[in-house]
This record gives C-alpha cells, structure tokens and sequence, in this order.
C-alpha cells in the first residue's frame, strides 16, 4: 500500500508539471507564428541556444539567450550563423558563437551547432545592453 501512495505522490505533481509545461509550450508556438519570419528564425535559434546548452552537461543553466545581442548574425535562407551571441546563467553573462538551421517556416531548428566563449564582465554589460 505504501507503494501505491508513494508512486501516487510522485506521479501526480509530475503529471501536472508536464500539463504545465506542453501548455507554455503551445503558447510559445502560437506567439512564434504572430511573429514576421526573420524574426520568427531569431527568436526560434534564441530558445535553441538555451535548452542547448542546459542540457549539453555544461554547468550552465540558461535563463535568456540572444545570438544577436553581441553581433549580428549572418542570415542566409533558413540559417543563422554569428559570434555574437549571449546567455545569462546564475546571473552571469556568457559569450557565444553559433550555427543555427531552421525549418522553412522557422518554427523549429534542424541543426545547432554552439561554442561558448568568455564571461562578459559587468562593467560591460550596460554597454552591450546586457541587465
């Protein structure tokens, strides 16, 4: 019995945790196709450089990623490729280089590819419009 209770306990918040997170994700895909489509592709390469790099094992965990903040990238069809790109993790900004490719409608990443560079120091942050 106590098993039953104990797997019970830990199926239902998980449960309403994936409830929780495939509801934000249908609104990120809704605001996404409001977007014109270059911005659309930014915006799409943006989130892939988070789940990315929080889930490739690097100590880092993402709370925003910009791949245009530092640099613009350059833009070619469904592909995105620059050097300046720019996370935030534990609140601490990060350089980053990356290749990004898109499905035609920009509405999800085939291909991302990412190298991170150097901590960008606070005095600098203002500067590049980092907060």
């Amino acid at each position: 019995m106590k098993s039953i209770v104990w797997t019970l306990a830990l199926c239902i918040p998980l449960t309403l945790l994936a409830g929780a997170l495939h509801a934000a994700d249908r609104r990120a895909q809704a605001a996404l196709k409001k977007m014109d489509p270059e911005s659309r592709l930014t915006q799409v390469c943006d989130l892939e450089a988070m789940n990315r790099i929080a889930r490739d094992g690097t100590p880092h965990r993402p709370d925003r990623a910009m791949v245009d903040q530092l640099g613009e990238p350059k833009r070619n069809g469904h592909s995105l490729r620059g050097t300046g790109g720019a996370f935030r993790s534990k609140g601490e900004w990060y350089r980053f280089s990356f290749s990004c490719d898109a499905a035609s409608d920009h509405m999800s990443v085939l291909s991302f590819e990412y190298k991170i560079g150097n901590k960008v120091e606070r005095k600098e942050w203002a500067t590049l419009g980092l907060f």
